[in-house]
């Protein structure tokens, strides 16, 4: 039977940077050295007002397959996770499919899943392989949630960038992802959203948890999402070894969704793990949803982080409430 294993992965970055110091200068009285030491973000990418997350996704697949010599004819089938699509419909990944010239017998599809979207695709991916319906799967994570953030929104302007990651997963004969675990709570849905732009009209809409601050179509309340991820995450994660029957000691790296320093590191303090363990690298980038576990892999591999001997766990949380985690070894890149 096959597999999926997780390979090659390219990373592209909108041109615009948008620097802490930037926005000290925009705005005086933003405390931007506390912001910096809560978020552990020091700036961020930002599309262009004409740039959307199609056109991120297009150029980090061309990056792919340029950069690893890649056959897009091989490309059988093409998954979209993304929560700012360039429209309601048609499907984005359609759209996608047409640009980069893929095949039109290669299937495709969106989602719409946020943080928890990597491990989610992950999980589809290997069941697709695993089912015999694919064997060479382009995966992309495309975010602008800039384009959901009003310019003078401290709490948001300074978290979220904007990014495109496009990982090849192919068929292999050994499992490199497995113990898959999943988890949703809709009655936080309240926490992290935009009420508007869908067919709900607007008095029956989700109102924000809270009094909404700025005039963002955003909307985010991040007290409450760490709260719910420092609670929810460690027994994700101990559910994980206890159904493997793995421990702690056994797992190299925990590889999370990269929210902010501070949500990490409180996540680092309740489960007793140590820093180089729990990697946190989002300090150029920024929050960036969907791709951020992507972006982290790609980080970690090019500076030689990850031992392909190592079993590790991948864990995305957030918007939905959503949450997954799996243990993951990177032969791949071995």
């Amino acid at each position: 039977m096959p597999y999926a294993q997780l390979d090659q992965i390219a990373v592209h970055l909108p041109e615009r940077i948008e620097t802490n110091a930037e926005l000290a200068r925009e705005f005086p009285r933003w405390d931007i050295p506390l912001i910096e030491e809560k978020t552990g973000i020091r700036q961020r990418h930002i599309a262009a007002e004409n740039e959307t997350s199609s056109d991120l996704a297009v150029a980090a697949a061309e990056k792919l397959f340029s950069e690893h010599g890649i056959d897009r004819g091989s490309i059988d089938f093409l998954m979209l996770c993304t929560q700012t699509p360039d429209y309601p419909l048609p499907t984005t990944s359609c759209l996608i499919q047409d640009r980069l010239g893929l095949s039109t017998g290669c299937g495709a599809f969106d989602f719409n899943l946020g943080c928890s979207g990597y491990v989610y695709g992950m999980a589809m991916a290997d069941g697709l392989i695993q089912s015999g319906a694919a064997r060479r799967i382009l995966f992309i994570t495309a975010e602008t949630y800039s384009k959901y953030i009003d310019a003078e929104d401290r709490s948001l302007r300074t978290i979220f960038g904007d990014a495109a990651a496009a990982t090849l997963i192919t068929a292999a004969e050994t499992p490199s992802m497995w113990g898959f675990k999943f988890g949703s709570d809709g009655s936080g849905g309240d926490m992290l959203l935009v009420g508007d732009g869908g067919t709900r009209v607007a008095e029956d809409a989700i109102q924000p948890r809270h009094r909404k601050r700025w005039k963002s179509r955003l909307y985010m309340d991040g007290p409450s999402l760490i709260e719910f991820t420092v609670e929810a995450i460690p027994r994700l994660v101990e559910e994980i070894l206890a159904e493997n029957g793995l421990s702690d000691g056994e797992i190299g790296k925990y590889l999370m969704h990269q929210a902010t320093w501070k949500m990490l590191d409180q996540l680092r303090e309740r489960m007793g793990v140590s820093p180089d363990r729990l990697p946190i690298e989002l300090s150029d980038v920024g929050n960036t949803v969907s791709c951020t576990l992507p972006i982290l892999i790609d980080q970690m591999r090019n500076r030689g982080g990850l031992d392909p001997k190592s079993v590790n766990m991948l864990v995305g949380f957030g918007v939905g409430l959503s949450w997954a985690g799996c243990l993951w070894k990177d032969q791949a890149n071995g």
